[in-house]
């Protein structure tokens, strides 16, 4: 039996935070949550996620930090990357992948293609 993947559902909005991690914990998944780049960073090194779900616009370090950060630190690189932001869709597409995102959805988003979009980066 394979064990659940890891996600580290990162934004500063605690509504958006509660949400995913209800739903995704429904699903089987193993939740951790941070509020900030900077939670996220330290949170990221000490469980190694599979997966983050990293909101931009934040407080302290922003989404595209963290993202850089992590994907620069060999220990971190392999942790699955999916920007989740309302920045709009075009600059979201573009700039996600300059951070070393693996991918990007948009506020707001339908949790099914969220699901989808996990599910193609664990396998």
């Amino acid at each position: 039996m394979t064990k659940p993947a890891r996600i580290l559902v990162v934004d500063d909005d605690s509504e958006i935070v509660t949400l995913l991690s209800a739903r995704l914990a429904k699903r089987g998944y193993k939740i951790s949550t941070a509020g900030d780049g900077h939670k996220a960073l330290e949170l990221a090194k000490k469980e190694r996620p599979d997966v983050m779900l990293l909101d931009v616009m934040m407080p302290g370090k922003s989404g595209w930090e963290v993202a850089r950060a992590l994907k620069q630190d060999p220990e971190t690189a392999g942790i699955k990357i999916i920007m989740v932001t309302a920045i709009g869709e075009k600059t979201n597409e573009l700039t996600s992948p300059l951070y070393g995102a693996d991918a990007h959805i948009d506020k707001p988003f339908e949790f099914e293609k969220l699901e989808k979009v996990i599910g193609s980066l664990v396998g």
